[in-house]
């Protein structure tokens, strides 16, 4: 391996492996990537055996496993099987091999010279490394063997591993998305490859920019980056360039098993020309979105071309709803079979090659994926936010989006105990939960109607204060009245499902009455996204007053 994808891609494949003691497996880092520190603490991560490259170099093996054709691989002894560690052969990287050449496919890595590294242009026994080169699509044999004659004859379609995890997983949907934190919100995930045509080079700021435009009530996001940017830039800095869309919400995902859950879970895709985005068209045919081409990288006629050529284009952020809707079911699916064969089977195919390349016979019974795991980011829960409301006899569409990513909303509403002090200040609405901790040995508590009285009188310029109670109902007291309305907001029932609003939406549309020095109806519609929802509204009775939270 030379990189943490390389590592993954291995990974994916050793199922086939798995419960035959009479197999042992190590690894061992091939030298001369930019990338390798994060494979080494990848390696670490998986709890695998790792063998310095000088004694895997003296040690016979039967069987090299590689997922990249780049390095002194003919050095290693025994048969080696090259595996892609991408989908489609989409993409060349400007200044490395041949011009213009595929990644995973360029001559100079697949014919290597003699020691000197120097490309012969000639397919000699002794500058051919691989014995079998294990492909996904009888496209992809084609374009081997334009480029490398001999190399194709020595290809084998049989799949793609990485997608059959995401195959078997579909049934887990549900918790990934629970993991997530998405209810029953859009999920818009965000897919960035690696190099200087990469959505996050091209456009940086578009994370943040769909983040002031998406309703957090309705649409959540959640970003994918290549492991290779991520080992070139460190997390720490992307997040620190990413930090107004984290601050909003956005969830920054994991390098490994967690994007695949990503696009599993996802409502909608927005791309570059990386290989994520064939996985997500193959798993279900949902809308996927171009946000940029890659330019000189893309591969004229690859199935990455052709599935950006058959999507919409998002250009700016605000018309994001108006290009999902332009998407035209099946465009990705096409693309994707064009990257996949053998669906639902590449692990038995894979197992066909290689046992007998180890000299063993192969235990009979079929491979099973593994399924992904379930994991929960850690995400930044945004605690402030513009709103816009719309008020309409009584309808009223509510739009929360974070505070200070987009224009000014018609109020601020702040989780107080949960936002910093500015925003608190600044609030037209404030709002506090329940704390999460346990009582102490001298527990104390506010009560839902002390509490309001009591902020009011902190914070002059805010004109309403809520209590969000654990029952559901909040205690809303407004300023400059000894009034207190009881609020709450009532489940939506849906295809099976039961479907809640978060509370502080519906104070924020009855603080549009409150406001105005107006009293709101006894009920009304909230209107989130497509979905309306019942509130009722109510003089807070004594006990509601005297509720703790």
């Amino acid at each position: 391996m030379r990189s943490a994808v390389a590592l993954y891609r291995l990974l994916d494949v050793l199922p086939v492996f798995a419960g035959d003691d009479r197999i042992s497996t190590s690894f061992t880092l091939v030298p001369g990537s930019e990338f390798s520190a994060d494979a080494l603490a990848a390696v670490d991560g998986s709890g695998a055996r790792i063998v310095p490259w000088e004694q895997a170099l003296s040690t016979a093996y039967d069987l090299v496993l590689v997922a990249s054709p780049k390095g002194d691989l003919r050095l290693l002894h025994g048969h080696r099987v090259l595996l892609p560690h991408g989908a489609g052969f989409s993409k060349t990287i400007r200044g490395e091999g041949s011009p213009g050449s595929a990644s995973g496919l360029d001559p100079k890595f697949l014919l290597p010279g003699e020691d000197t590294g120097e490309d012969t242009g000639k397919a000699t026994a002794e500058g051919r490394w691989a014995t079998v080169h294990a492909l996904a699509h009888p496209h992809q044999v084609d374009r081997l063997r334009a480029a490398s004659p001999r190399d194709g004859e020595r290809a084998r379609v049989v799949g793609d591993p990485t997608l059959e995890r995401l195959l078997v997983s579909r049934s887990l949907r549900d918790r990934y998305r629970a993991a997530l934190g998405t209810g029953a919100r859009q999920l818009v995930a965000i897919t960035s490859t690696w190099g200087p045509r990469s959505l996050l080079r091209q456009r940086p700021g578009l994370p943040a920019e769909l983040a002031a435009v998406l309703p957090h009530d309705t649409h959540q996001l959640a970003l994918v980056v290549h492991p290779n940017e991520r080992a070139r830039a460190g997390d720490f800095e992307l997040r620190e360039h990413l930090a107004p869309a984290l601050d909003a919400g956005m969830v920054f995902v994991g390098a490994h098993e967690q994007w695949a859950t990503t696009l599993i879970a996802a409502d909608a895709l927005i791309t570059d020309h990386g290989s994520a985005a064939l996985y997500y068209a193959a798993v279900a045919d949902r809308p996927v979105l171009g946000a940029c081409d890659g330019g000189d990288e893309l591969i004229a006629g690859s199935p990455m071309a052709r599935l950006l050529g058959a999507v919409p284009r998002l250009g700016p952020a605000g018309e994001i709803r108006r290009r999902l809707r332009a998407y035209r079911p099946g465009a990705g699916q096409d693309a994707a079979r064009a990257a996949f064969a053998e669906q639902g089977r590449a692990l038995d195919r894979m197992k066909e090659l290689l046992y007998p390349l180890i000299g063993l016979p192969a235990p009979p019974a079929p491979v099973e994926p593994r399924t992904l795991p379930t994991a929960s980011p850690t995400t930044r829960t945004p605690t402030a936010f513009d709103v816009f409301v719309d008020r309409d006899g009584d309808r009223v569409r509510v739009d929360r989006l974070p505070a200070h990513v987009g224009p000014p909303g018609h109020h601020l509403a702040v989780e107080e105990g949960a936002a910093g002090e500015r925003s608190v200040r600044s609030a037209g609405l404030l709002y506090r939960r329940p704390l999460a901790t346990g009582p102490g040995p001298l527990d104390t508590a506010w009560t839902a109607g002390g509490w309001s009285a009591h902020v009011l009188g902190q914070y002059p310029g805010c004109r309403a204060a809520a209590a969000v109670l654990s029952c559901g109902t909040s205690v809303l007291r407004v300023r400059g009245g000894d009034r207190l309305f009881a609020v709450r907001i009532e489940p939506l029932a849906e295809g099976g499902r039961v479907v809640r609003a978060d509370p502080a939406a519906a104070l924020s549309a009855v603080h549009s009455w409150v406001a105005k020095r107006e009293d709101p109806p006894a009920s009304f519609l909230c209107l989130l996204g497509d979905r309306a929802f019942r509130v009722l509204v109510s003089p807070a009775t004594a006990a509601e007053q005297d509720r703790t939270f």
